[in-house]
């Protein structure tokens, strides 16, 4: 293995984020609400090293932390937008100061590369910054009353305590997405983050409640809770919690769509995705291949935005595949603290079984394996979580290549005739996240954009599925979940809308000519 690229190592790190290595337990965010009853451990898919353990929160600890956050709602509701928007613009300051050290956690805990963990904080100043700009752009609508003399508006207030449930894969771009929004908005939120990575939650705790302090805020204006789904459960089912934001798997959207839907709360769900890329007989190759090979590899096939199929035209299906063969020869897979490294390790070795069993079932199914897959041992891979990735040749209604498995695999498909049947192929999937075309066709591209095209809630033309900038809405459709984050009006489902109307008159006209005399 090289050497590290960064000039501080990871203890530096955790110090200058206020997290303690130690096995006794951290906070579970607000410290007078910690308890030291059970810890969750967090082992780094990077060298198999405990980081640290931290606290779980008990049923008791939540309840306190519920009334924290809504007696802080009280308070930070009233507060004018922009100014809540000036806390938010200090918080990204804050980021920025801490980049590097955030971002190696990132990197360490989760395992994906440095650069990626790099991009990841760049993401949370990026969506502060956007939402700065929000809360000064926070509007209604007025529209014309049937009655004389009235006015008639409407208009947006917080909701009040949102619930965020964050996933291992992006452990704090997902939740910024949706607190920085959620603050400038009014709302206050309560958090769980992935029990895979806690301490990245407790970073980004550790730095909010330094410019809450500094401000004169209450801490309750941001929490955290740590633990499985059972913690969870205690945000799902409370009646308090008017909105509950879930990023993870389609099961479990599945369960939180169904325990918040029975009692009339709303649910925000970014969940699994099957994202492909047609590739057309226009395509430019080099970028075909780019495109392909990071979306397939990046974060080790671990984004819900990662490609896991690549559909080619039959006419350059050969062509196609052995340039991405050939790109594959070219990886380097390591520890992902070391920027020339390509790929990481899986997050655990959980992760590895469901990596191995997919490659299995691909052949059964009767797929041919192009670039062998397997697991990685001896110095440098001691954690057991670093996999090699892999190609399979197969077929579209194959059972595996109809479902999402988190890892680096790649399944080649082939169509034959006009681009709408490839697009078909691309939506007979449940999922529906991110989508692309590899084509110089004017025609393909647009007819790929039409209605009658993608169905996912992102479509890209010669780029890759993988990743999103923050001004746009990121989400997708089908068990996909529908929710949608980051950009755009996306700001809208963290408020409650209001019609309003005002008489300025000195009668009381009746709508639809209704005579009511007294």
């Amino acid at each position: 293995m090289k050497a590290v690229a960064t000039h501080f190592g990871i203890s530096e790190a955790l110090k200058i984020l206020g997290i303690k290595e130690t096995n006794e337990g951290t906070s579970t965010g607000c410290d007078s609400f910690s308890s030291t009853e059970n810890v969750i451990e967090s082992v780094s898919p990077v060298d198999g090293k405990l980081i640290a353990s931290v606290k779980t929160t008990t049923k008791g600890d939540y309840e306190k932390v519920m009334q924290a956050a809504t007696s802080a709602f009280k308070i930070w509701r009233v507060m004018p937008a922009p100014q809540r928007g000036e806390i938010v613009r200090q918080f990204g300051g804050k980021l920025r100061k801490k980049k590097e050290a955030l971002g190696k956690l990132v990197s360490y805990e989760m395992g994906k590369s440095y650069q990626e963990g790099l991009g990841e904080v760049q993401e949370m100043i990026d969506i502060c910054d956007f939402a700065v700009g929000l809360s000064r752009q926070l509007h209604g609508l007025t529209m014309h009353s049937e009655r004389p003399g009235h006015r008639m508006y409407e208009q947006y207030h917080p909701l009040g305590v949102v619930g965020i449930i964050s996933a291992f894969n992006f452990p704090v771009a997902v939740w910024s997405w949706n607190t920085a929004l959620a603050w400038v908005c009014g709302d206050v939120c309560v958090w769980k983050p992935s029990e895979k990575t806690p301490l990245c939650g407790i970073a980004c705790q550790n730095i909010i409640a330094e410019v809450l302090k500094e401000n004169n805020l209450p801490e309750g204006i941001s929490c955290l809770i740590n633990g499985d789904y059972k913690v969870g459960e205690y945000m799902t089912k409370d009646n308090r919690i008017p909105l509950i934001s879930a990023t993870g798997s389609t099961r479990m959207g599945k369960i939180v769509a169904q325990e918040v839907a029975t009692r009339l709360g709303k649910s925000l769900l970014e969940l699994g995705g099957n994202n492909a890329i047609i590739v057309t007989p226009d395509a430019d190759i080099k970028m075909t291949v780019i495109g392909a090979v990071f979306g397939a590899v990046g974060t080790a096939g671990q984004r819900c935005t990662s490609t896991r199929r690549l559909i080619v035209h039959d006419s350059i299906y050969d062509k196609v595949k052995n340039a991405v063969v050939d790109a594959y020869k070219q990886l380097r897979i390591g520890n992902p603290l070391d920027e020339n490294n390509h790929v990481g390790p899986l997050i655990d070795k959980d992760a590895v079984k469901m990596y191995q069993q997919a490659l299995e079932k691909v052949v059964e199914e009767g797929g041919k394996i192009i670039v062998e897959g397997g697991v990685l041992s001896g110095e440098g891979y001691e954690s057991g979580c670093y996999v090699k990735p892999a190609i399979a040749e197969a077929e579209p209604e194959f059972e595996i290549v109809q479902h999402e498995t988190f890892a680096p695999i790649l399944y080649l498909l082939k169509y034959s005739g006009d681009v709408e049947n490839a697009i078909d192929i691309q939506n007979n999937v449940a999922q529906g996240l991110s989508s692309a075309i590899m084509t110089n066709n004017l025609r393909e591209a647009e007819r790929f954009l039409s209605h009658a095209g993608s169905d996912c809630g992102i479509a890209n033309v010669n780029i890759g599925t993988s990743g999103a900038e923050i001004g746009g809405a990121f989400g997708g459709e089908k068990e996909t979940g529908g929710g949608r984050e980051s950009g755009s009006d996306a700001w809208k489902v963290y408020m409650r809308r209001q019609t309003n109307t005002i008489n300025y008159t000195t009668e009381l006209p009746l709508a639809q000519g209704i005579k009511f005399d007294l």
